[in-house]
């Protein structure tokens, strides 16, 4: 089985740094996409799922707070300042903002890299709590989070990564209405907020594979011109 390579994106517009970190984050097994701007960066985000960001805080256009707090109103990922800026009341602000750490320039990779660890192992202690003993059910639907796996009477049911995706967020919502701008920005990222044609496409997808009559869902329901809902019993 092929080990999960860590995923960090970094928004840093110094090519020097991104060269530098480019090699000795890779030299650790890390695997880094770059961006330049606080724009690029959130699409980066969106597109690859990371498992953690590293962002500079002077940018062009879009500074590292605006990035944070974008970022903030629909993921969780972790993420380490790492700026010249070395005043309190920056890191103040960018802590209070949602960042998980700061570093500042110049730095050692050794310490960027003892950052990362922490980092990385309380985001695994979040979820590890969130999903220890998490399973939904409801009616002839089990879906099993900690594992990953979804069954229906009993049968076990293939899903693409998207479509899970898609699912886990309606679970975490269940009874709830999300609407299409919500579930595009959890599943897809930003950069997709404009494509409401993929949450039906995806959601077609997953009715005919989850429900017994797709044209008349008993679990994935339509919420007319606002987006959709999770039956919960």
């Amino acid at each position: 089985m092929t080990q999960h390579k860590t995923t960090i994106v970094l928004i840093e517009d110094d090519p020097q740094i991104t060269r530098f970190l480019r090699t000795s984050l890779g030299a650790q097994g890390f695997q880094l996409f770059t961006a330049e701007t606080g724009e690029r960066g959130l699409v980066e985000i969106g597109l690859r799922k990371p498992d953690l960001l590293i962002l500079d805080l002077g940018l062009p256009q879009m500074d590292g707070i605006a990035v944070i707090k974008q970022l903030r109103e629909w993921s969780a990922l972790p993420v380490i300042v790492l700026s010249a800026r070395s005043q309190e009341n920056d890191k103040v602000l960018a802590l209070d903002s949602g960042a998980d750490d700061y570093l500042t320039k110049p730095f050692s990779i050794g310490e960027l890299l003892a950052r990362i660890r922490v980092s990385l192992r309380h985001a695994a202690q979040v979820q590890g709590e969130d999903g220890a003993g998490s399973v939904f059910s409801v009616g002839d639907l089990r879906v099993d989070l900690a594992r990953r796996r979804v069954h229906l009477n009993a049968e076990e049911v293939h899903l693409t990564p998207i479509e899970y995706r898609l699912l886990a967020t309606l679970i975490h919502h269940a009874g709830k209405v999300v609407t299409h701008r919500q579930l595009l920005l959890q599943v897809w990222g930003p950069a997709y907020v404009e494509h409401a044609h993929y949450v039906r496409i995806y959601m077609g997808q997953l009715r005919q594979k989850l429900e017994h009559d797709a044209a008349h869902p008993r679990y994935l329901l339509t919420e007319a011109g606002i987006g959709y809902r999770l039956a919960d019993c």
